[in-house]
């Protein structure tokens, strides 16, 4: 598992074949009368087929048998995913999460899909326009295989990713996979309706930086072709709903692929961090590793942002994060360590919600600490990484989120209560700082 292989590259025109059956891309076409080792030719779409050739995302699949042979699908337990916005009224305030608690395999086992819960949302996944945010808790793995701790090993039609703490996986819509976790597991998920993640454009920042195209990893064709006791079960999710439908060849039987439309991964170590040299903020759009576009320009249905360790040096300026009231929904997480503008409270497993016009910032010990520090350059957030899912769409919170989950800190309002008027009517120029 050390040793696995990737094709590197952002979104580019991939080929793989498993070098168990060398030579079984067919040469020079996509479906030929018969394919080489008499495989199946399957077309994966994750564009309408008229989409411009920038836009336009699909991949061939060439298998042992062609993912239609199934069983009817028939629906499953829902658990606690859901794609309804109006379980419960609208909430304006701050919230935030302790750590979202993970079931103990010794009193119930649980895998990825039974562990997935809904946290918040927005949109009609009927006319995929919109997003939904979910919280994974699990114990044990989807499958027999022997998950290693501190790994996501992560079985895709494409082959298999190694994904290791303080990376991120993109699996896309219609694409089958698998997880094996390690013993007690917890993650977040932002699931965007029918639209894909692009590379932000860099503008002024010119050709480099941010997330570099070839930092992200893409699998490399590995085949299974084994039958088991009573066969294998395929888990779809449509429109919001779970259907289960049981099939006798291993979902995982793709000897070879080629084309643009696949799972990838990014270690976000790679980040390549953007920052102001002189005095005050750059907007944290800076720290944006991937975004999802709406129609309208600049404005996204999500982006992914991250904010990794750095050094801080602006001068005459008040550095962590500033007091703010946002058009855009901010959902943040922590990975690991702790947030500069809230030490304490804001832990990793948790997250936080600020709405839509929501005021938000630095508590208010962070505010007396940061506006008396001498502005030294210092390292930011060593051993620390956050992320924010920002979206133009005001999320709803389920009633999972608000009530079931039992982690929602009602106090959290309370980290502000402390600040205090410095107002000083008399003197123009408060204190000097260094």
């Amino acid at each position: 598992l050390c040793h696995m292989q990737y094709i590197s590259g952002f979104g580019n025109e991939c080929v793989s074949e498993d070098p168990r059956c060398p030579g079984s891309l067919p040469e020079g076409q996509n479906n030929p009368q018969v394919c080489p080792y008499n495989l199946y030719a399957e077309q994966l779409s994750g564009s309408a087929f008229t989409c411009p050739r920038s836009t336009n995302k699909r991949s061939w699949l060439y298998r042992i048998l062609p993912s239609v042979s199934h069983k009817p699908f028939e629906s499953i337990d829902q658990g606690h995913i859901t794609h309804n916005w109006d379980e419960v009224d609208p909430d304006p305030n701050q919230l935030r999460w302790k750590p979202f608690e993970i079931p103990k395999a010794s009193q119930k086992r649980v895998d990825f899909v039974s562990g997935l819960h809904t946290l918040c949302g927005a949109g009609d996944i009927r006319s995929n326009n919109g997003l939904a945010i979910h919280i994974f808790l699990c114990n044990i793995s989807m499958t027999c295989h022997l998950p290693r701790k501190g790994k996501l090993l992560i079985y895709t039609e494409f082959g298999k990713m190694l994904v290791q703490p303080n990376e991120i996986c993109v699996i896309q819509r219609g694409m089958r996979f698998s997880i094996d976790v390690f013993e007690e597991t917890r993650g977040y998920i932002l699931e965007v309706y029918g639209i894909h993640f692009e590379l932000p454009d860099l503008g002024p920042i010119g050709a480099n930086g941010l997330a570099n195209p070839r930092d992200f990893l893409i699998p490399v064709a590995w085949y299974e072709d084994r039958q088991v006791p009573g066969g294998y079960t395929v888990i779809n999710k449509y429109q919001g709903k779970l259907f289960a439908a049981k099939q006798d060849v291993s979902p995982f039987n793709v000897v070879a692929w080629h084309g643009n439309y696949t799972p990838y991964k990014y270690n976000l170590e790679n980040f390549t961090v953007i920052n102001s040299v002189a005095f005050d903020h750059a907007d944290p759009s800076i720290f944006t590793v991937l975004t999802a576009k709406s129609l309208r320009p600049g404005v996204a249905i999500a982006d992914f942002v991250i904010f990794p360790p750095r050094w801080g040096v602006a001068d005459k300026t008040f550095r962590p994060p500033y007091y703010h009231r946002n058009c855009m929904s901010e959902f943040m997480g922590l990975i690991r360590g702790h947030y500069e503008a809230k030490q304490g409270g804001f832990l990793p497993g948790g997250g936080s919600l600020h709405s839509t016009m929501t005021p938000h910032g630095p508590d208010a010990d962070c505010f007396e600490k940061a506006s008396k520090a001498k502005l030294a350059p210092e390292r930011i957030a060593d051993g620390t990484m956050a992320f924010m899912f920002e979206s133009s769409l005001s999320l709803a919170v389920t009633k999972w989120g608000l009530e079931a989950s039992m982690c929602l800190d009602k106090n959290y309002y309370k980290c502000w209560e402390p600040l205090k008027s410095h107002f000083t009517p008399n003197s123009r120029n408060p204190t000097e700082s260094n």
